[in-house]
């Protein structure tokens, strides 16, 4: 087992793989920008390093600079987390040849499902069904028109190494189709360095279903059930839930089968996503597969009692898998609720700046993972993402019930946050009834003007906020980890170097 690892990653996800690092007995390094250089995750590790300037292509972003830091901290793994660099197989590769565990799948089989093409030809040989249209990329714009019209429009551009919505065009019919074209393709070369798009068909009102897989590399693969991840905003997931409300006890079995057959046809080790599909008539198609931890892993982690972290550890560190398929259990219910510092009533703009007061959600069946604390400064470089709030209950009413309650205590103060959407959210009647799908949210029904009950409730959380004001006070850890400093817990910035 490894004694120490790097975190190639920032805010709420690396206080999260800290956590579990010092419940193994493993050393946490922290890497840092100048503008992380007092996050909540650089006060949680055992040693912290900075890396650059704030921008992530001169940080969070520079594979070179992190495995040199890795080695002159003494680290034997790099764990990277989820966005920046966790599914860049040349970093995979870079951390290989510097004789560093990148704790992840390999270089070859990132490739192999980041290319969306390739992954398609993948799975129709392993008999996963896949959502009609090309497995290359497209030639030229006749070709697309000759393509959209076989399968019927509208259709869907994406990038060929695209992910999150980049690179992504609906087309309604021909005539919008050059257009969408040309601006799938710019922007697949700025997001990704690679302008090549595919054209499939564009399904009508579909869920958004995916499975979580562990592979170890004895040949263990096995599926952790599905995540319903169908409230979204231009692709991006807000709410997650399992299990999924579309699915009946045949179709989770066979869903769950197509998964590991994914996993397995690309040699596929550690933690993985293969996400679906799912269109009116129950019929699911592979999407993509995520080679990296989730950022909804928590969901799966409250219904099955796993740590996928520790999981991924372990598989790096060359263990087999100590469960097999048959004996995960499922219990209850869990909901994750994305909470991002923008404004929900203005577009989603971001919203930076400092917290000027902070009270947690807490009590039975609630999970908070969070990289705030009062007096932080959210910086204005990286995803507005801050915390991610999760519930777990007996059944799906008394999650719902557990979650609205748990946002209705979240009070953050001094920035705009997307609190007030999810409670709107889990009261419009489409969630709460199950029988929502990917356009949920442009049919959200409007908040009534009469309802002011989480006006209510969080002037209730500001008021005792100020109450304990003068008491509150910057979190820390109290790990048992190896190594571990008593800078941390004093929050001393002479030791970060």
């Amino acid at each position: 087992m490894f004694r120490k690892i790097l975190i190639a990653n920032r805010g709420e996800i690396a206080v999260r793989i800290i956590r579990s690092c010092h419940e193994m007995d493993i050393a946490a390094v922290a890497v840092f920008s100048e503008a992380d250089r007092s996050a909540l995750h650089v006060r949680y590790a055992d040693e912290a390093y900075s890396i650059g300037l704030p921008p992530s292509t001169e940080s969070y972003l520079r594979g070179e600079t992190l495995v040199e830091v890795a080695r002159r901290a003494g680290a034997e793994a790099i764990h990277p987390g989820y966005g920046f660099l966790a599914e860049n197989a040349d970093f995979a590769d870079l951390c290989a040849d510097a004789g560093l565990t990148f704790i992840g799948p390999s270089g070859p089989a990132i490739r192999a499902m980041g290319d969306k093409t390739a992954a398609r030809r993948t799975m129709r040989a392993a008999h996963v069904p896949v959502v009609p249209g090309t497995d290359e990329g497209l030639a030229d714009d006749t070709e697309a028109g000759r393509v959209a019209r076989s399968i019927g429009y509208p259709v869907l551009i994406k990038a060929a190494m695209g992910g999150g919505g980049k690179g992504m065009r609906v087309v309604q019919d021909e005539g919008e189709l050059a257009g969408a074209l040309r601006a799938a393709r710019s922007e697949a070369q700025s997001a990704f360095g690679d302008p090549t798009v595919y054209v499939e068909k564009c399904l009508s009102e579909p869920r958004h279903v995916e499975f979580q897989v562990l592979a170890d590399a004895h040949g263990h693969v096995v599926h952790l059930g599905e995540r319903e991840c169908s409230v979204q905003r231009r692709h991006q997931k807000l709410i997650e839930e399992s299990p999924s409300c579309a699915l009946d006890d045949a179709m989770r079995r066979a869903m769950g089968k197509a998964a590991v057959r994914a996993a397995e046809a690309v040699g596929y080790t550690n933690a993985g996503t293969i996400e679906f599909i799912v269109d009116q008539d129950r019929h699911f198609y592979f999407l993509e597969m995520n080679t990296r931890l989730q950022v909804e892993h928590p969901v799966t982690e409250m219904r099955t009692g796993l740590d996928l972290v520790k999981a991924q550890i372990r598989i790096a560190a060359g263990e087999p898998l100590p469960f097999t398929q048959a004996s995960i259990r499922f219990t209850g219910a869990a909901i994750e609720c994305r909470v991002s510092a923008e404004d929900p009533d203005d577009n989603f703009i971001p919203s930076i700046g400092l917290i000027t007061r902070l009270t947690e959600p807490g009590g039975p069946g609630v999970r908070l993972d969070s990289g705030m604390y009062r007096g932080y400064e959210v910086p204005i470089y990286y995803d507005p993402l801050i915390a991610k709030l999760i519930v777990w209950a007996a059944d799906r009413d008394e999650a719902i019930a557990r979650m609205r309650r748990a946002l209705a205590e979240y009070d953050i103060g001094g920035i705009k946050t997307t609190i007030p959407f999810h409670l709107r959210a889990l009261a419009d009647p489409r969630f709460v009834s199950g029988q929502y799908s990917t356009s949920f949210l442009h049919q959200m029904t409007p908040p009534a003007e009469t309802d002011h009950q989480p006006l209510v409730a969080a002037a209730f959380a500001a008021i005792m906020a100020h109450r304990h004001q003068q008491t509150m006070r910057t979190p820390v850890s109290s790990s048992s980890a190896p190594g571990h400093s008593p800078w941390k817990l004093a929050g001393r910035r002479a030791a970060l170097r």
